[in-house]
């Protein structure tokens, strides 16, 4: 399917639906062409939803932004590397991301782009069965393809206004606090108005769309008519993506019927099964991990990202740390410093990480985040770099109920949940609760593997204390080990109101910087793409302390 691509003022959303062969005109998108292909039957409009799932993902600058990379410049004597892109040090500086070009990968605008992309897809999915039925959400032929539109443009919605915006904290706090554009309709006009309160709305209401969209789609969802269902919302990644909505949202009951619901009877059963993964090349370990067939891989989608060949840069990277620059050994807390019930290296990741030829002081990495390369001229050695992405994982919905059971007050439910996560991780030792009240205690003065939260301050109404608090911080933990190089520990960072740190030194630089994120610092939003803010969009974040806040947004 080839792509046509009509921008708006400031949002550069596609208008035009991406079908093949499909045309249109600039000064006059109300009549179509004549070579423009008609969405009018299932078949078609399941084609064009293919065509919604991002080739973008946040991953990147979200780990920049978060606790999990180290800058080797300060962990490495004498070490004055580059980024491998200049915007890559302005996302580990928390500065606004705008030193970069439209062709770059991994971009705020390739973000922004991307999914703005998706979300017409499936506007104009949507439209188009209206056309056809005038209830599709009971209509046999439509009523799946109805349901993934809307999961679809939930899912893209989610990831926007957790990257470009405030975590989610209360109705009350997060109505006052900066959204981004929840578009539900198809844009026939080429100048639209998008800081008009019919498109920028604030936080609470982005959040109160999304569940509308994830429960108009969730139950109608089909895997029969899906040829690969892991490449789409199939219903395990549906009721994932629910069960993570409702844990940010803190409806800690909904999380786990969703949670449930996709995870089965016998979770153990349907986790990544490490023990069988062939370690013979770092190739047969990525397609064993990326198996469409595999049960944990709930939802996949295939990116353009050169986040392997950042890492291969040597400047951010999971490193030992720096105790004279008290600097976090990322690479004990996420894979090689043990546990609650295990010691040393998780057994899962042993002969699957790897170093670069550089020597191991310039940090490690999980296969998983290697590339794959689609040649297009294999003489010439060009073509795209590609990166598989897990938007949703058995393992990861496991932690979301583990969470979302701990503040339901089953204790015993989550450590049981913790239990299955570290058995599937090859750990032969019994998780149990005085063994994480070992691990995670806080009153020792440098404990890395626990971090200062502010939930009061985040909008929770409870507020954890003692051995929920333990508990809490195994989850936070299990779950930044689970989800590295996905960039979804920022997003815990961000609801959590968590204190981090970065140490940073620039090529040039012989002196070392210490800055730290607050929960109430402006810098956890990510500031909009260059060309949304130069078309006069407003930004989205203020340059004083209190997040956006402190720009008195109100919604209407």
């Amino acid at each position: 399917m080839k792509y046509i691509s009509y921008y708006k003022t400031g949002l550069s959303l596609m208008l035009a639906v991406v079908t093949a062969g499909m045309a249109a005109s600039c000064d006059d998108l109300d009549e179509a062409p004549d070579n423009r292909t008609s969405i009018d039957s299932r078949d078609k409009i399941q084609q064009l939803l293919t065509s919604g799932y991002p080739v973008a993902t946040p991953a990147l600058i979200c780990e920049l932004s978060g606790d999990n990379l180290v800058d080797n410049n300060v962990v490495v004597p004498a070490t004055h590397n580059d980024a491998y892109a200049d915007f890559q040090e302005q996302a580990y500086n928390w500065e606004d991301i705008d030193n970069y070009s439209t062709d770059e990968e991994d971009t705020p605008y390739t973000i922004w782009e991307a999914f703005y992309q998706g979300i017409a897809v499936s506007n104009h999915a949507i439209e188009a069965m209206r056309a056809i039925s005038d209830d599709p959400a009971h209509d046999a032929e439509l009523a799946h393809s109805w349901g993934e539109a809307h999961l679809l443009r939930a899912y893209l919605h989610f990831v926007l206004v957790n990257v470009f915006a405030e975590a989610y904290k209360d109705e009350t706090q997060s109505a006052n606090d900066v959204g981004i554009p929840y578009v539900s309709e198809v844009e026939k006009t080429v100048t639209v108005d998008y800081s008009d309160p019919k498109y920028r709305k604030s936080v609470a209401e982005v959040y109160r769309l999304i569940e509308q969209d994830i429960l108009e789609g969730v139950d109608l969802i089909n895997d029969a008519k899906y040829k690969v269902p892991a490449y789409h919302f199939n219903r395990n990644a549906a009721n994932a993506l629910a069960a993570r909505f409702y844990l940010y949202k803190r409806d800690y009951e909904k999380c786990v019927q969703y949670a449930t619901a996709a995870l089965g009877s016998n979770p153990a059963s349907s986790l990544r099964k490490w023990a069988t993964m062939s370690s013979n090349t770092i190739n047969t370990l990525l397609n064993d991990f990326n198996d469409e067939t595999a049960p944990c891989n709930y939802l996949l989608q295939a990116t353009y990202s050169l986040f392997d060949r950042m890492l291969s840069a040597c400047r951010y990277a999971i490193n030992s740390g720096s105790t004279a620059e008290r600097v976090d050994a990322t690479k004990d807390i996420l894979y090689e410093g043990g546990g609650p019930n295990w010691s040393s290296r998780l057994k899962a990741f042993d002969g699957k990480i790897y170093r670069w030829g550089a020597g191991s002081e310039y940090g490690s990495w999980l296969f998983r985040v290697y590339e794959y390369f689609e040649y297009t001229d294999k003489i010439a050695g060009i073509g795209y770099v590609h990166m598989l992405y897990q938007p949703f994982t058995a393992e990861e919905t496991l932690l979301c109920r583990a969470e979302a059971k701990l503040y339901l007050g089953d204790r015993d439910g989550a450590i049981q949940d913790l239990g299955y996560w570290t058995s599937s991780h090859l750990v032969t030792t019994a998780l149990t609760l005085d063994n994480i009240k070992t691990k995670y205690r806080r009153d020792r003065g440098a404990n890395q593997w626990v971090n200062e939260l502010h939930p009061a301050e985040m909008g929770f109404t409870q507020v954890l204390e003692g051995d929920d608090l333990s508990v809490l911080d195994c989850i936070l933990h299990f779950r930044r080990v689970e989800t590295m190089f996905e960039g979804q520990r920022w997003f815990d960072i961000k609801r959590y109101g968590m204190k981090i740190y970065h140490h940073y030194r620039g090529p040039q630089e012989d002196d070392i910087h210490t800055d730290s994120l607050t929960y109430d610092d402006p810098r956890r939003v990510l500031q909009l793409p260059n060309n949304v803010i130069e078309a006069g969009y407003p930004a989205n974040r203020s340059t004083t302390a209190g997040g956006s806040r402190a720009g008195g947004y109100q919604t209407t």
